[in-house]
């Protein structure tokens, strides 16, 4: 069991390492080819964030693991929201831009309900399935956010540029090998010890998902967050959160679900509801908070202390 829990958290370090190196080998090779750093940022960084939760929910899918699939993307979002926004504005108060407030939030919303429609066939019928139709219109949908995102955006010329840096041509081909391995070994090791482990301390995989999974494979939007909080680039620490969330349900289960169509318990219906709760929340201290358009400590506090609460009803009750 020693060897499960050990490969189990090296899974995660390697998973996330592998997706630096991939995001690392890809700017690299993107500068060479003179592409501007602009475009690099919205494009591969912004999806690299959420390597990590496909990579591990392609590996879910394939072994039939669909409840840690599933809960890893909603416990992800969950997260993103609250722990991680909440935490970026406990180191400084986050103002909400009105491109955020417009059509990102918004965006964010309305993945989980088109999800809880396509998710819920019982609804009409037949079996609850995420199918490959449906996974065809979430990836359809990532499409229109991406449109929106580069070509209807007014305010992408003043974005700040991040700054990227520039490896040799072996070297950024390196980068693209290690890190392609680190998020294939990573991924598999993460699956098969979660599964044992949950069975192990007798929690469901979808606990495991929704808690350990999904707070691990949230690390790389949490640590972008905080620093560019602490960097006062607040636009950056809340767009990287909802984004993620945004990408994690088109993106993520679009592909998923392309490759191998997911069952979809209806029990889950619980967690998704607390997804777009959870977007509600933010979006009511963006219009209606105490200081308005901005989301201050105290909602920030209060935001992770739901998350805390969210943890332990997961880990006692699932």
């Amino acid at each position: 069991m020693f060897v499960t829990y050990l490969t189990f958290f090296s899974g995660f370090a390697i998973l996330i390492a592998g997706a630096q190196l991939l995001v690392n080998g890809a700017t690299s090779i993107g500068m060479k080819l003179n592409i501007s750093q602009m475009v690099m940022g919205l494009t591969v960084v912004a999806l690299g964030t959420s390597l990590p939760e496909l990579i591990v929910n392609i590996f879910a899918g394939i072994k039939g693991n669909t409840d840690l699939a599933i809960g890893n993307i909603l416990g992800s979002n969950i997260t993103n929201t609250l722990l991680v926004v909440g935490a970026a504005a406990l180191v400084v108060p986050i103002p909400f831009s009105k491109k955020t407030l417009q059509r990102d939030i918004p965006f964010s919303l309305f993945a989980p309900i088109i999800l809880f429609v396509l998710a819920n066939d019982a609804l009409f019928g037949r079996q609850d399935i995420i199918s490959r139709m449906d996974g065809i219109i979430l990836l359809i949908l990532l499409g229109v956010f991406l449109y929106f995102t580069f070509f209807k955006q007014g305010s992408s010329a003043n974005r700040p540029q991040e700054e990227f840096k520039q490896f040799s041509w072996g070297l950024s081909v390196l980068f693209l090998v290690l890190g392609g391995l680190g998020l294939y070994f990573g991924g598999k090791w993460i699956v098969g010890g979660a599964v044992t482990i949950a069975s192990a301390i007798g929690i469901s995989e979808t606990a495991m998902g929704l808690t350990l999974v999904a707070g691990a494979t949230s690390l790389p939007e949490l640590a972008t967050s905080i620093i560019a909080a602490r960097k006062n680039n607040a636009d950056m620490a809340l767009g990287n959160a909802v984004g993620s969330n945004i990408l994690n349900i088109f993106m993520v289960l679009g592909i998923t679900s392309v490759i191998k169509p997911i069952p979809y318990a209806s029990s889950l219906n619980i967690q998704l509801g607390l997804v777009l709760l959870s977007g509600l929340l933010l979006f009511a201290f963006g219009k209606l908070g105490k200081n308005k358009n901005t989301l201050n400590r105290w909602e920030g506090l209060a935001m992770v202390l739901i998350y805390i609460a969210f943890v332990w009803f997961t880990t006692v009750f699932q």
